[in-house]
């Protein structure tokens, strides 16, 4: 699939890091190092604007790496570009961790990933069917 992007940062289209990457690595476009302090959140800049397909988005995700080793942290994780906007791509970055982090021009703070998707059509009712799981939610099934 080709996707039509803009690139007005000075850094390389993102791209796949390995043969069997899911996620494409996106890179910070700012003028000045972006310090983060403790539980802060901050819209960091990538210098890119695409054009998706209908029936495709593109989901911006954490990178492990930050996440396990500095508790950085997409804060609407995934975040969701719909094929429709045509502003700059953005990161909500959050900084989980107690101590300072600071992000440099050019640094990888996320990944994001094409996805097709389906469109729904609701279907409004009065009763739904029911299943052995039925209304058990967030933990019902155990710990182990």
């Amino acid at each position: 699939m080709k996707i039509r992007i803009v690139n007005r940062s000075q850094h390389p289209l993102p791209s796949y890091e390995t043969a069997l990457s899911a996620g494409m690595d996106l890179r910070a476009d700012i003028r000045k190092p972006v310090t983060l302090k403790p539980m802060e959140r901050k819209l960091v800049s990538t210098g890119l604007f695409m054009e998706l397909p209908a029936g495709y988005e593109a989901q911006v995700r954490p990178r492990s790496g930050l996440a396990i080793k500095h508790g950085i942290t997409v804060l609407n994780s995934p975040g969701t570009i719909d094929a429709d906007y045509r502003g700059e791509i953005c990161v909500i970055l959050v900084n989980l961790s107690e101590c300072d982090y600071t992000i440099h021009d050019g640094d990888r703070i996320a990944q994001m990933i094409i996805a097709h998707h389906e469109k729904a059509e609701l279907t409004e009712t009065d009763e739904i069917n029911i299943t052995e799981r039925g209304a058990g939610g967030f933990g019902h099934s155990g710990k182990r």
